[in-house]
């Protein structure tokens, strides 16, 4: 079966965002133009690290070009998107890896989030090499998604990336893991709960 690549040159929309509650949510890249939708699930630390990264990116791009590059050094407000993401949210697949480039000719980041990749084999070298071999297959390879972004789009998708991730449950004030509705069990108090 050929590869199936969600290609998006010029999306309306492309946001990461989330469906469930807070400790339980599932977190996804959608990108919408013309009517189409694509969705991909992916974990929490996938999301901040892309988001990370794609600031990184640009903050590199602008440094390269000496401040020329058509990439703003925050997200324009007029570009900043709140919205949830669109319905019926349906999960393409779920990404494996991801990647990152700059296309200096067209003024465009160029993300890439493809299929994860599930292999069996005797020893890590083999697995290794059958699964760069099948990551390379541009006919039979995993699910791709790639999407084109202008600078300005990739700092807005960036910061609501980074804000969908911190949305989650709050940090206990002693350890630093999340606090769940019902309670936590804080390793730093040794099992013991306060009362409120």
């Amino acid at each position: 079966m050929p590869r199936q690549v969600f290609f998006y040159e010029h999306p309306d929309r492309f946001v990461a965002g989330t469906v469930g509650q807070p400790g339980q949510r599932t977190f996804f890249l959608q990108a919408t133009a013309k009517g189409r939708t694509t969705s991909v699930a992916l974990e929490k630390t996938q999301v901040a690290a892309l988001a990370e990264r794609v600031d990184e990116l640009l903050d590199e791009v602008v440094r390269r070009s000496g401040g020329n590059a058509p990439v703003p050094a925050v997200a324009p407000a007029e570009l900043a998107d709140s919205a949830p993401l669109d319905a019926p949210v349906e999960e393409e697949f779920r990404v494996g890896t991801m990647a990152l480039a700059w296309d200096g000719a067209h003024d465009r980041m160029v993300i890439e989030a493809q299929a994860l990749v599930e292999l069996s084999g005797e020893d890590d070298d083999d697995l290794e090499a059958a699964e760069e071999e099948l990551l390379q297959d541009d006919e039979n390879g995993p699910p791709l998604l790639r999407v084109l972004l202008t600078g300005a789009q990739a700092r807005s998708f960036a910061k609501r990336a980074l804000d969908v991730v911190s949305a989650g449950r709050p940090p206990c004030p002693l350890c630093s893991l999340p606090l769940d509705p019902e309670g936590h069990v804080c390793p730093r108090q040794n099992g013991y709960r306060r009362s409120a």
